[in-house]
């Protein structure tokens, strides 16, 4: 049997479950292990969307030592088992190390089939408001104040020539630094937008002009935005 590869979506906010499709459980069952990046938390997911999983049922693997991953990889799909790929957050394969095995059961012949789930770079760019023909996924930004804005301006002068939706991420403790450096590098009528807490009850998405977020405009009242240390996607596009 040729082995089947899933590529299975996790949860963006823990309390979100009904944004997990109920196929996602048919795809579980038909795993005999999971690559994963944190097994702890993992567990505690599947656990959440089917309770009746047994855990020890299933072999499992983490990521993060990609010599020993793709060893074991290889073997089961050698052996016709059928594999779930998770990440810790949203897609297997978008903005995650899981793409390094997915190449490999790609060179392999082995079906690989995504399965749908919230992933944080869609929803963003679809509430923005910006342009969805055209977009650039840039990851995380420099954390070196200078070289920060610096790598802004460029993603503003890019976005510019080629009227494209720059994405970008930032760890949550730095998101007010973040915001900062974007608001002092660009120019007044670009545009930014920032997606906070997405599928989550506190979700909030705005998309304002760079001169707009510097007068402070947030729900038509006069405030500073404030996401210290909550999970959020920012996303650019030059005036």
């Amino acid at each position: 049997m040729k082995s089947k590869v899933y590529l299975i979506p996790s949860l963006l906010d823990d309390e979100a479950i009904e944004t997990i499709p109920p196929y996602i459980i048919d795809a579980v069952k038909d795993c005999h292990s999971f690559f994963v990046e944190n097994e702890r938390t993992t567990r505690r997911y599947l656990k959440k969307i089917w309770k009746e999983i047994v855990i020890d049922d299933y072999q499992w693997c983490v990521i993060g030592n990609t010599e020993h991953e793709a060893a074991v990889l290889k073997t089961m799909i050698r052996e016709g088992k059928n594999i779930g790929i998770i990440s810790e957050a949203g897609c297997p394969g978008i903005a995650d190390p899981g793409q390094e095995l997915i190449a490999i059961a790609q060179e392999m012949n082995a079906q690989v089939k995504p399965l749908v789930g919230p992933d944080s770079i869609l929803l963003a760019l679809m509430a923005s408001g910006l342009d969805g023909q055209r977009f650039r996924f840039a990851g995380y930004l420099p954390i070196d104040g200078y070289a920060r804005g610096k790598a802004i301006k460029e993603l503003e002068l890019e976005s510019k020539k080629l009227q494209c939706t720059q994405i970008f991420i930032e760890t949550p403790y730095r998101n007010n630094q973040l915001i900062e450096s974007v608001l002092k590098n660009c120019k007044p009528t670009t545009k930014f937008c920032i997606a906070v807490d997405l599928t989550g009850k506190n979700e909030w998405i705005k998309t304002k002009t760079i001169a707009d977020w510097s007068k402070g405009l947030l729900l038509e009242k006069k405030e500073k935005v404030d996401i210290h240390k909550r999970p959020a996607i920012f996303l650019l596009l030059a005036g």
